[in-house]
Formats: structure tokens, sequence, C-alpha cells
């Protein structure tokens, strides 16, 4: 019988994790080795993990180790493993779960919740947030190490107290007596809290049925809907979200919790639902949470004092934060705000020859007012290829597309025959088109379809670049903010014009793309 090489951290708690896989496993008659393997989040302990940027910092050197088949298996403390596994690897088995409770370490006793403020340690995002929403005015101080390096911690600092996870102190046996701890029955905890996964090749369907001997079917139910929660979310260590599924007498309670990172909003979700009907519960629940704000709390960013910092004028979705380097720290407002007039038929209601939109906005607003078909354009100019897409998707097919206002105006100039045009635009509407076109002599009949409205925002002068959008948002910035010494990262050529009036260095993206934006301030800081 060949031997099973189990991969495994080498802190203490992981080892006791490994080690009960090995003992379960020498139980059923087979030959254990136990591999040793560091992973970054080991490495780098002076930040908080949503500080590294990086997907499964405690279980990706053992997933490499296991694709290279230096391992056969990996243990894993399951609430560290991303919710998406390599390809080639898969969950092979679940442990039964431990205390999935968090538990407050006292450095001397209870008294400091008498006073008006504490200093609690943690590096949890999650644990942080919901501390705070319960104790807005005490002040969380970061805390990373294995369990033994972090009690150290707590007793060398000045600090009332630290957050652990009770399973971990329970299996080193280093929970102190009642009278230095409290149960946090009231947080709930990360997704899969207290449970341990046993990862394996996919391809080694042996190794999987050894395995499965292990699997305790009520934990890994349990834990499956828990992690599609979190996945849906699209969360991580950098989301301060909680999820927890118990089953009770074949009824599964399900309560999944999204705070903002300051822990000053949260969008919780409960129900009860029977194991057999529960296959979707975790999706259902994500999706319940999003439609109900969390969508606006899943884009706060969470400010983190990086290397490099920027900010972004406009708020960015997580996927457009994901593409910036993880060295770049971002935070991001709406500087401007849009709201669509109410258009009056009439102006629809004949065929209009010529159209000119320039905007994304414009688009929106002249759908807020009219459908599709009451829309009859014969030729529709505009600005931008995202622009060119929203409206042939859904209003109709565009004649020409150019990336500025200015380029389409001369374009008009030398191509159209008629020499009456419809402008359907926003009351901030730039001068160049309607100059350049006037100058001409074609005639535009401007249409107001929205109001531009600026939200101005004092920040601080932290940071390394500003990311704009428009001209508009550019004179949003400047209400309150100086043009320093930022860098001005601009969407395109109009925007970049006017930066250049206010900022000594510009740079410009490839493309009028959001995505192009992000990607030029990544090769910036390269």
């Amino acid at each position: 019988m060949r031997t099973i090489r189990i991969g495994t951290r080498s802190s203490q708690l992981a080892l006791w994790q490994a080690n009960t896989v090995a003992k379960q496993l020498e139980h059923l008659g087979h030959t254990i080795e136990i591999v040793k393997i560091d992973s970054i989040g080991d490495k780098v302990l002076d930040k908080p993990l949503y500080e590294l940027g990086i997907t499964g910092v405690f279980t990706k050197n053992l997933d490499i180790a296991l694709l290279n088949e230096k391992i056969d298996i990996s243990v894993n403390s399951f609430k560290d493993v991303p919710t998406k596994l390599p390809e080639g690897i898969v969950q092979a088995a679940v442990l039964k779960r431990g205390d999935f409770n968090d538990v407050l370490i006292l450095k001397e006793d209870e008294n400091f919740f008498t006073k008006k403020t504490a200093i609690i340690a943690t590096g949890s995002l999650r644990r942080k947030a919901q501390w705070l929403y319960r104790y807005p005015n005490h002040t969380i101080t970061g805390l990373r190490g294995n369990v033994n390096t972090r009690l150290q911690k707590l007793e060398d600092n000045d600090w009332d107290g630290a957050i652990f996870a009770m399973a971990g102190l329970k299996r080193l046996k280093l929970l102190p007596e009642n009278e230095k701890h409290i149960k946090l029955d009231w947080m709930i905890p990360a997704p899969a809290q207290g449970a341990v996964m046993i990862a394996a090749l996919e391809k080694n369907e042996e190794l999987l049925e050894i395995c499965n001997e292990l699997n305790d079917e009520k934990t890994a139910t349990c834990v499956k809907i828990e992690r599609k929660f979190l996945e849906v979310l699209e969360g991580g260590c950098t989301a301060p979200i909680g999820a927890l599924a118990m089953i009770w007498d074949d009824v599964i309670k399900f309560k999944g919790v999204l705070f903002s990172p300051d822990g000053k909003n949260k969008i919780e979700f409960y129900k009860e639902v029977e194991v057999d009907n529960a296959t979707d519960l975790g999706e259902y629940a994500a999706n319940y949470i999003l439609e109900r704000g969390g969508k606006k709390l899943m884009r706060e960013i969470i400010v983190i004092d990086k290397d490099i910092n920027v900010y972004s004028t406009k708020n960015l979705s997580l996927n457009q934060k994901k593409s910036l380097s993880p060295k770049i720290g971002v935070s991001m407002s709406d500087f401007i705000v849009t709201r669509s007039n109410r258009l009056k038929p009439v102006i629809v209601k004949n065929p209009i020859e010529n159209v000119i939109i320039t905007s994304q906005n414009a688009v929106d607003a002249l759908l807020d007012s009219f459908i599709p078909t009451e829309l009859n354009f014969k030729n529709i100019y505009c600005v931008g290829k995202r622009t060119k897409r929203l409206i042939e998707r859904k209003i109709g097919k565009v004649a020409h597309v150019e990336n500025s206002a200015e380029k389409l105006a001369n374009y008009l100039v030398k191509n159209i025959e008629e020499k009456e045009i419809t402008y359907f635009c926003g009351n901030k509407r730039r001068a160049e088109l309607p100059t350049i076109l006037s100058e001409n002599n074609i005639t535009l009949n401007e249409v107001v379809c929205y109001q531009t409205q600026l939200t101005p925002k004092k920040i601080e002068e932290k940071y390394n670049g500003i990311l704009f959008y428009s001209p508009t948002g550019i004179e949003s910035y400047l209400k309150k903010n100086t043009s320093n010494k930022s860098v001005a990262f601009c969407i395109g050529d109009t925007t970049a014009s006017y930066a250049k009036k206010h900022f000594e260095k510009v740079v410009v993206a490839k493309l009028p793309s959001v995505e192009s934006l992000l990607k030029s301030v990544n090769e910036y800081f390269q």
C-alpha cells in the first residue's frame, strides 16, 4: 500500500488539522506522511489579510504542490479556501465541524465595557465590522500571526481584548478560563468557520474514494450553502461577510449578513428550509441581500494605505477594482450624478433625420421618457464605442462613431447633406461640437434630456493619482480640492484637455473606457 502524503501549513493549528486527518486515515489502514508547506499568508504578517490582494493567501502554495503531485492531498481550514478551486483540484471531504463561534479573549476583565472607549484587536474585516456595528465608539487595531503569537501580542500590548476563532483555541487547548473569555454568540462567523476541508486531484479517483470515508454529510451540506452565499456576493477576505447554516431535525436554519467596511451598515437574511429544498438557499440569500442595498455596500471601498494610492471620481464595480494591481490602494466616490428630464412627446412625434448622442446618460434619459419604437431616428451619430453598443442594443443602428465630440463635429461638417441635426445632451455639455457645427452653418436643435449635478467632496492629499471620466468630474473635484501634484488619469482626450489646465502630469487612456483607464494606472505605477 502506497503512502498518502498530506500537505499542510506548518503552524501549530494547521498541523493539528493535518494530524487529525492522518489519524483518521491511519485508523482506516493507510500509511501517512506529513509534508509542511508555508503560505504567503504565513510569511507576510505585518498587514491585515484584506491588504494582501491575493486570492487564497493560505492555500495557494498547497494548490501548487498538489497540481505538481508533490503531495497527494492538502488539509485546509475551510474558511481560508477560495470559493472557486483551481482547475483539476476538488473537494475530497469535509470533517465534522468544530465550534464555529468567535470569542473575545480579555486582557484583564470585562470592566472596559463600562467605559466609553476600548481597543479591540483583530485582523479580520468581518470581525471588525461586526464589532464596530455593536460598539461604534471602540477602536479596532490589526492583529496577525499564528494563535500563540496573537495571544502573546495581546499580553504585550495595552489592548482591552482580541477576537479569535473558538475552534482554534479549543483545538490547541489554549482557551483561557471562563472569566478571561467571552463567547461572541451574536457575531456571525465566516462561511465554513470551524470546518476542515481535504482537497485532492480530480483525476485521482481511488484517493477520492478513500477521503470520502472521512466526509461528514451534514457539515458538507451546511458549508456548501455558506460558501455559495459568499461566492455570489463576490466576497472573500476583503468583504465583511458572515454566514451560518445549521441543521435541526431535517430543517436548515441559515443566516447571512453583509456589513459596510466601517460597520455602520448591515443587511441581514434569515430563513428556515427543509434540507431537501435548500439546494439554492445560499444563492437566494445572496441575491436577496444584493437587491436590498448589497450592491452599494459591496462597492464601498476599504480604504487601505498602500505604497501607492489612487482616487476614482466615479464608483467602480468589483471587477473593475480587481483589475487594479494589488499594490495599488483605491478609494472612490461619485463626483457627479445625473437625473433624467421628462421630455415632451412632441419632440419625437415626427421622424428625425440626423441625431447626435454623445453619452450613455443621454441614451438612458431618452429611454426614461420614450419606448424604443417611438424613437424614429434615420441617422444616429455618437461618441464612444460603449455608447454605440448601448444605442444599437436599445434604439437602433449607429451611422458613425468617433472618440470625441470634436472629431464627430468635424466628420459631420464633411459628410452630412441635411444641414440640420438634433442633439440630445446634458445641461453640462461641452462647447466644441455646437461651436464647430454653428461655424459651418449647420443648424443644431439641442434637447437637454438630463441634468448633471456636481457632488464635490474634500479628499485627503495622500493620493498619487486621481481618476477622471469627464471634464465635469474635474470641475466638481476642483470645487473642494486643489490640483496638487497628483497624476490626473483621464478617460479620453476631451477630459485630458481640461485636466492639462490644472494638473502638471496628465495620463490619457489608450481607449475611452474605464477598463483602459485602469490599465493605464497599472502601467504608470508598474
